[in-house]
């Protein structure tokens, strides 16, 4: 099972100076909130801060040792001015569950 520490030591691979905050909404390893503090950042589009973070654990993801990553990528002073950013696409707590999609596997 991957634990917290494991991923915030993965993540510092990625990107050194950021500071990392790991949440397993499930207990069960597999399904994570990340929030990124960097200013590595600064000047970047959402998907451009996402992207080295998602190709770091593309392998995890393709062998089903990670099954959902929520990823909040943000600069210091953006993190100063947003809350709470846990998303948690099968939340019980509400009544929006969010979308998720298991895209089904190309035959070779």
């Amino acid at each position: 099972m991957v634990t917290e520490q494991w991923m915030i030591d993965e993540v510092k691979k990625i990107i050194p100076d950021a500071e990392v905050e790991i949440s397993d909404l499930h207990g069960t390893g597999d399904h994570f909130h990340v929030r990124i503090i960097s200013n590595f950042f600064e000047g970047l589009r959402p998907l451009q801060r996402q992207k080295p973070i998602l190709n770091h654990f593309k392998s995890h993801m393709a062998n089903n040792t990670i099954h959902a990553l929520d990823l909040k990528c943000m600069t210091s002073s953006q993190a100063k001015d947003i809350g709470d950013t846990v998303f948690d696409p099968h939340g019980q707590e509400s009544e929006f569950f969010g979308v998720h999609i298991r895209r089904p596997k190309k035959e070779k």
